[in-house]
């Protein structure tokens, strides 16, 4: 027998539920997915590419965040907590509170067994709206593979990797080369 649907959730409830909790959760088309524990190789290469990004940016006008701000995507119809997210010039926050955005130009999601597929496909479709979105980078934390899309002028998304030492994400609306060597460094078992 099949369970009954959950209801909806307005996105002004989800908002202030969230604003409160002591778990993050995200929100798509009015229903919330409860966010799972990261691990350690997941919480240290999003630390790393940040870091990298951090060092590589340097006194330019963008700001890396990591993890805890959340991203508007469209008129309410979700909110995601990106693992790194790059905004150049002003972040532009959305209702008066400093916790959600609408102005990435980067977006950096580290692959975990359980998102995976969500992260290529359902997440990636979501991003692709947002307008200011010049490249999404997913980072994997079972082999040295970092891979990347980027929009072109036509508004086409290209496909590019980078695998082992010697590999570098080259991120044109950021001017910088991320090395695969130094991101994986301390990474165990990679």
């Amino acid at each position: 027998m099949a369970s009954a649907p959950l209801p909806l959730v307005h996105p002004d409830e989800y908002l202030r539920i969230e604003r409160q909790a002591e778990f993050r959760s995200e929100f798509v088309n009015g229903h919330v997915y409860a966010m799972s524990g990261g691990t350690g190789p997941h919480s240290a290469l999003t630390a790393a590419f940040a870091a990298q990004l951090i060092t590589l940016l340097g006194e330019r006008n963008c700001l890396v965040t990591v993890a805890d701000l959340r991203l508007q995507i469209g008129k309410q119809a979700a909110y995601v907590y990106p693992d790194v997210m790059v905004t150049c010039g002003e972040l532009l926050y959305v209702d008066g509170h400093q916790d959600l955005v609408v102005n990435p130009a980067v977006v950096v999601e580290v692959l975990s067994p359980s998102t995976e597929r969500y992260d290529r496909t359902g997440k990636f479709a979501l991003y692709r709206k947002v307008a200011t979105l010049r490249e999404y980078v997913l980072v994997s934390q079972n082999e040295r593979r970092v891979e990347w899309y980027t929009r072109n002028e036509k508004g086409n998304w290209e496909y590019r990797e980078a695998v082992d030492d010697d590999g570098v994400c080259s991120l044109a609306v950021l001017g910088v080369a991320v090395e695969l060597r130094a991101l994986y460094r301390n990474i165990p078992g990679l």
